[in-house]
């Protein structure tokens, strides 16, 4: 990565060298400005307004508009000779916890890099301070003409800094607030709990930028002479349109527990579905139908099969006939017995 500043970090008594890079970077797509009727580009020349003629780059310098409208030349030399200890170093002026500073105010992050060998000792001996404290640096460095207002913390084995907006510079946010007071229901609070608790986390890697990647996709046509495929536009969400509430919550939540449903792969999701009174009714009367019609099936199956039962004694009688013949034949059965004795 290419530094963009080079410097120190004072930390007391102890400096540090170091090299400022970007920590991020702008991958959205630019456009150039065309000539509708050629494709020819637009540029914009440089004129002064006194002589009506373009100016180069080395005849251009630096001036503040006073409020009458007259212009106060300022060199390069005139910032050059203000007091600013920071024209070269970053500052630490305090260590406060993380959670004091306010989200508003972080801006752009860069990475600090220690300068050379000798700097790795007191550049790991701030880093794992910082570490062991849980709190943060606020610290004051000068870049591109302006002094700044920084936090430094810790990103892995690496010391990030944000600059940060002066506390003048952060607007109070009393106008954007709803002007008309509005109560909120306790059913409408559980409703968004529940659409919250639905939605869950998210695994902030997997983010992306779709709009770019259909830009990207829609270039990579017009380029091949091809015709970009039409993608079905979204819902605007209702836009200003008054809405009810509670049914925009419900809807919510079945819409988040189908797609959470749907994305969770290797798991069996049950789908809850709320219904509605109407249908809860319409599904209640249906049950007391079919169990009113099984009912009477197993009635009539029943009389049915009555005329079977009668049927029984026939058999009880079948089963005494045979025993009774079966009591008459026994005597039969002893008759050799005598015959055995009279022959001994």
């Amino acid at each position: 990565m290419r530094s963009i500043w080079n410097g120190a970090i004072s930390f007391g008594l102890v400096s540090i060298p170091i090299k400022l890079v970007n920590a991020t970077e702008n991958h959205s797509i630019s456009f150039r400005q065309i000539h509708l009727e050629d494709g020819g580009r637009i540029r914009y020349h440089k004129v002064c307004e006194l002589e009506d003629k373009e100016v180069a780059n080395d005849e251009i310098g630096k001036g503040y508009e006073d409020a009458d409208g007259s212009i106060i030349p300022i060199t390069e030399d005139d910032l050059a000779q203000l007091p600013i200890p920071t024209a070269k170093t970053i500052e630490i002026v305090s260590f406060v916890p993380a959670e004091r500073i306010d989200p508003l105010q972080m801006g752009t992050a860069y990475y600090l890099q220690a300068n050379g060998v000798p700097a790795a000792k007191p550049y790991t001996l701030l880093r794992e301070a910082l570490k062991r404290s849980n709190k943060v640096a606020i610290a004051k460095f000068a870049l591109r003409g302006r002094e700044r207002l920084g936090m430094l913390r810790v990103v892995d084995d690496v010391i990030a800094m944000h600059g940060l907006l002066w506390p003048d510079e952060i607007r109070a946010p009393e106008d954007a607030a709803p002007d008309s007071h509005v109560t909120v229901r306790d059913a409408e609070l559980d409703l968004a709990d529940a659409l919250m608790d639905t939605l869950g986390e998210v695994d902030m890697d997997s983010l992306h930028d779709d709009y770019r990647d259909a830009v990207e996709e829609m270039i990579e046509s017009k380029a091949s002479g091809a015709e970009p495929a039409e993608t079905p536009k979204k819902s605007d969400g209702g836009g200003g349109k008054v809405i009810d509430l509670m049914s925009a919550l419900e809807s919510s939540v079945r819409a988040a527990k189908k797609a959470r449903s749907e994305g969770e792969e290797g798991e069996d999701v049950a789908e809850v579905t709320e219904l509605s009174s109407r249908s809860r009714t319409k599904k209640t009367t249906a049950k007391k139908s079919t169990a009113t019609k099984k009912t009477a099936a197993k009635k009539t199956t029943a009389k049915k099969s009555a005329p079977a039962k009668k049927t029984t004694p026939a058999k009880k009688s079948t089963s005494s006939k045979k025993t009774t013949s079966a009591k008459k034949s026994t005597p039969a059965k002893k008759k050799p017995t005598p015959r055995k004795k009279a022959s001994a």
